[in-house]
């Protein structure tokens, strides 16, 4: 009689084991896509500023077409995009695109003295720092649920439940430059 009740003890023990680790691997989860819902935010108030940027260029720079259709195409390829996966991918072209644009600034003295451009850009700045923090933050809650599902014993758990490696927002080649905030200068 002993020995049923120590193997039925054994037995909870590992069963409410098993459900401990499920509910951490659940919880690492579900801070990551909380952490990519502060990301969310910062990313639609920079879709919202990209068109007044956009046309304050244009006004200014008549020969850069090309880049400006880049720059919106590349937003509305962003605010397209569903998944996390999906949204890293078109947030990093759109990123790229926006670099682009600042450096075809430097051309036009006129517009970087234009105050409403100036305005449009110290909030753009501002948006990108507030990316570059959430983002962070993103990396390392994914960086923690990785780590969850891929040791021992939690990645015997992991795989059985269908937990799968989550994908960090990369900002792809150009990290160097695009780690760096954006520059405003009254020059």
């Amino acid at each position: 009689m002993t020995t049923i009740w120590i193997i039925l003890i054994v037995v909870v023990l590992f069963i409410l084991w098993l459900i401990g680790i499920y509910n951490t691997l659940v919880k690492l989860r579900n801070t990551r896509q909380n952490a990519f819902a502060d990301i969310d935010v910062q990313l639609k108030q920079r879709h919202d500023l990209i068109p007044q940027l956009v046309e304050t260029v244009k006004g200014y720079a008549n020969y850069e077409k090309d880049l400006l259709m880049k720059v919106t195409l590349a937003r509305t390829a962003a605010m397209g995009a569903v998944t996390i996966d999906e949204k890293i991918k078109a947030e990093t072209q759109l990123s790229t695109a926006l670099q682009g644009l600042k450096v075809s600034v430097e051309a036009y003295p006129d517009l970087k003295a234009n105050q409403n451009f100036l305005q449009l850009q110290e909030e753009l700045s501002d948006i990108e720092n507030k990316l570059a923090a959430v983002r962070r933050y993103f990396n390392a809650a994914t960086t923690e649920f990785n780590n969850g599902i891929e040791t021992f014993p939690s990645n015997l758990i992991a795989g059985i439940f269908g937990f799968t490696r989550e994908t960090l927002f990369d900002l792809g080649q150009d990290r160097a430059t695009l780690a760096e905030p954006p520059k405003i200068s009254f020059s």
